[in-house]
């Protein structure tokens, strides 16, 4: 079966690594929003290592996470793995009471075939709290691709149906509180009869309780009310999922997840372009707007008014090129934002495209190029990091966005480049974060600027010779 895609964009599959973090890192930003979570990685010495270093910098408050560590006798299968994770799954409850245990099952589990999924219901049974089992291991998946494993494996355990204590309780719903707070009940039961009667909608993705806000208020105007959320901020807390909710992305990373909504949940995956940057943003609410009928207002108006504010930035970025190594799987979403912004795109490299999950992305991203007059980009799965760098320094862009692995590399030989991680932990989504992004595509630019004036570019450049 072949799969439709946009007339005109070039893509190509080379046979390289997923040169990225490993995906056990999404617990970094999972613990942190799923408030009343543990999550158990259960990997080898390298695996805690890299949690420690790597998350080290990320986190502002005490961590749930640990490390199961396995050990020679583990990996020859002369240890009991039931008798040791049922000690540290009895430890978490008494120290930490949570409402779930998610198990992140690394590549050694993967490899000694470690039956996670057969040891976690009998497990469950007995200590008495959910266990959700993900996998995210580096063999198979790309950085974010971690939380799309762990999301995909929650949505199993969303309620098929409202409960009774719900429907009495409303207020329970934690978005709801969140808008609602500090207001009277009267003002509460005004602003519901503002909403277009609609098919319940939940949307699916891990973002910072702000941005979650934002675009829930921006769908308000509208009319539309979101049911719930996946993840919601507690486990206990999430969307009920019933068979023809509809169900829409933020992330371009979540295809996973998709499918596990539209083909065990049943739900109707609403595909849109993703909101990040105020092209994508209103095209993401009115491709909502339209499957619910309804005539979306002010839209126009709201884009126009964020692209003038970030004019001041444009104009710095504006005529120049940016390449992109491939890294998070924002690359689609992200380049289409920036070619509006007026830069071009040479290539795309990214670690792994679902071409289904983000076709309104690419037919945003051709429809984008060929608004703004410039050539298509090269879209490149699993880049071949090798081939990417001789391209580079063909093509010499202004600005190449790359994992942290290749950053310093390339700013060795003149080369300006920005960590593709930071746009992961920054919040990008929705029309007012729109300034974030240009802030941090922008700032290794604006550097070089202050730079020159120091006469500091000249010296990197016959440094970079020699």
């Amino acid at each position: 079966m072949t799969l439709a895609q946009p007339e005109g964009l070039n893509f190509d599959c080379e046979t390289g690594n997923y040169h990225t973090f490993c995906p056990i890192s999404c617990v970094a930003w999972l613990y942190q929003k799923i408030e009343d979570s543990f999550f158990l990685v259960i990997g080898t010495k390298t695996c805690g290592y890299f949690l420690q270093n790597a998350m080290g910098v990320m986190i502002f408050a005490e961590p749930r996470y640990a490390m199961a560590e396995l050990e020679e006798g583990d990996i020859s299968a002369q240890l009991n793995d039931y008798e040791e994770l049922k000690r540290l799954c009895v430890q978490i409850k008494r120290d930490r009471n949570p409402s779930v245990i998610v198990w992140i099952g690394t590549c050694t589990t993967e490899i000694i075939k470690m039956d996670l999924e057969g040891l976690a219901p009998k497990l469950e049974s007995e200590i008495g709290i959910p266990i959700v089992v993900a996998r995210a291991n580096g063999l198979d998946y790309a950085f974010t691709q971690g939380e799309d494993t762990v999301l995909a494996a929650m949505a199993a355990r969303c309620p098929d149906k409202a409960p009774v204590v719900e429907a009495e309780k409303s207020e329970r719903n934690a978005i709801a509180k969140l808008l609602n707070f500090g207001k009277k009940k009267e003002e509460v039961q005004a602003e519901e009869s503002e909403y277009v009667d609609h098919p319940p909608l939940v949307l699916f993705g891990s973002l910072p309780d702000p941005v979650v806000t934002q675009l829930t208020l921006e769908l308000k105007k509208q009319g539309i009310k979101v049911s719930g959320w996946l993840p919601a901020k507690r486990f206990t807390e999430l969307p009920t999922l019933e068979e023809g909710y509809y169900v829409a992305g933020v992330n371009p990373f979540l295809s996973r997840t998709a499918t596990t909504l539209m083909r065990r949940r049943k739900c109707k995956l609403i595909g849109a372009p993703f909101p990040i940057g105020p092209d994508g943003s209103r095209a993401w609410i009115e491709k909502i707007c339209s499957v619910f009928g309804i005539e979306p207002k002010g839209l126009a108006e709201r884009e126009q008014q964020i692209w003038e504010n970030l004019e001041d930035y444009i104009k710095l970025i504006r005529g120049k090129s940016v390449f992109f190594m491939g890294d998070n799987l924002l690359e689609i979403s992200l380049a289409r934002f920036l070619i509006r912004c007026g830069m071009t795109c040479p290539e795309i490299g990214i670690p792994y495209m679902d071409k289904r999950y983000q076709a309104a992305e690419l037919a945003m991203l051709e429809k984008t190029c060929q608004e703004m007059g410039v050539p298509l980009p090269r879209i490149v799965e699993k880049p071949d990091n090798y081939n990417q760098i001789q391209r580079i320094y063909e093509l010499n862009p202004d600005l190449v966005i790359t994992g942290m692995a290749h950053a310093n590399p390339l700013e060795a030989r003149g080369i300006n480049t920005k960590w593709s991680v930071e746009f992961t932990f920054a919040q990008i989504h929705g029309f007012t974060n729109a300034r974030d992004i240009l802030e941090l595509v922008t700032r290794p630019l604006r550097r070089n600027n202050n730079l020159k004036d120091l006469g500091w570019d000249k010296l990197v450049k016959e440094e970079a010779k020699v």
